[in-house]
């Protein structure tokens, strides 16, 4: 499995996933944040190729509190709404490939 590959997978259904719920809903006025989080330790294989392509370690729990890829749809939206679905389809394409993936969020 090529992580960047899967990466840009996950990222053009986040956008996808994003733009048809925008279409579909509009935009519900919750501001927020939502991420993917996967509980890996960033000193393992998967942990260390993670962060390649963009994911960080989650500050909250810096000792193997997982690693965070924040707003993966890249929607300059406020709504947290969106943001979830977008996460929420990036984590989806990680899952099929095997990676445990869920998303977090919490209001701002």
């Amino acid at each position: 499995m090529n992580l960047q590959i899967l990466h840009d997978a996950a990222i053009a259904a986040a956008k996808n996933a994003t733009i048809q719920h925008l279409t579909k809903h509009g935009e519900d006025l919750y501001c927020g944040f939502a991420w993917v989080h996967v509980r890996e330790k960033a000193s393992t294989k998967l942990g260390r190729a993670l962060k390649s392509i963009g994911f960080t370690q989650n500050q909250r729990q810096p000792e193997g509190g997982g690693l965070q890829l924040w707003n993966p749809s890249g929607t300059t939206s406020q709504s947290m709404m969106l943001k979830e679905v977008g996460a929420q389809a990036y984590a989806d394409v990680l899952q099929d490939f095997g990676i445990h993936a869920y998303i977090q969020s919490r209001a701002d």
